[in-house]
């Protein structure tokens, strides 16, 4: 009967111990990265007790946030500029930032048969009305996916059949709902979907996509925001991370 007590109570102090330190953090996240970022935040959850609240946008968007005071504690991008320039701004913890994630871009389409393997389909203009990217002053994945026609030579020649999504989840809502035929999305997009037709552009078109983490300055004191920086670079989160077709450095 004392051991049974003595479990009950050793229970309750680990309990009570864990909700006292646990706390929150805000983050602010890179659209391509929403279902992976929700993966990570659950386990993140688990493994500290400490709560991410997660908020999702294009890159360019979320900076000009932070830039303006959102009250944002960690930023995960979808590029290396932007927080480089939030560190350089004074808005982030000089030294925290690090790559998390090295981002993919892919040509799709609900359509079975419209991309073929080597996406010579964005040279045969005839065969779609709309082509979706994300914008590529805000989102990186719209940067990289205009350096990849700029790279085949057919940007000139398909211009004009272009759609912008706001970020590159939005993007992929076009595709999705086929509102146009095809779009360059992210990777993690479409990593377990079966269906469609696809390809997989060669990183050799595009700017690698560096996606940086960084501590932002009105979190330089806080616990919670730390452990998710920290809990980034775990084997955990790298597994997940990699399982959304990201690369790793």
């Amino acid at each position: 009967m004392k051991c049974l007590w003595l479990r009950a109570l050793i229970s309750i102090v680990s309990y009570l111990s864990v909700s006292a330190w646990a706390a929150e953090t805000k983050v602010a996240v890179a659209a391509n990265f929403t279902e992976t970022a929700k993966e990570i935040a659950a386990a993140f959850s688990r493994e500290t007790g400490h709560v991410s609240v997660l908020s999702f946008g294009s890159t360019g968007k979320l900076y000009a946030q932070i830039a303006n005071g959102a009250p944002f504690e960690v930023f995960l991008a979808a590029d290396d500029a932007r927080p480089a320039k939030a560190e350089e701004a004074g808005l982030a913890v000089k030294g925290s930032r690090f790559t998390y994630a090295k981002g993919k871009i892919v040509l799709y389409s609900t359509d079975t048969s419209l991309i073929d393997a080597d996406g010579k389909v964005l040279g045969q203009p005839e065969k779609f009305n709309k082509l979706a990217i994300a914008n590529p002053k805000t989102a990186p994945y719209g940067a990289a996916a205009v350096a990849t026609m700029n790279a085949m030579g057919v940007y000139d020649l398909i211009s004009g059949k272009l759609v912008q999504g706001d970020s590159i989840a939005q993007t992929y809502q076009f595709v999705a709902t086929k509102n146009a035929e095809l779009g360059f999305v992210a990777l993690s997009q479409v990593v377990d979907q079966d269906g469609g037709s696809r390809w997989i552009v060669p990183e050799n078109l595009y700017h690698p996509i560096r996606q940086d983490a960084v501590l932002l300055s009105n979190a330089a004191d806080s616990e919670a925001a730390k452990a998710f920086m920290q809990f980034l670079k775990s084997d955990i989160a790298r597994n997940i991370i990699e399982s959304y077709g990201y690369g790793l450095e």
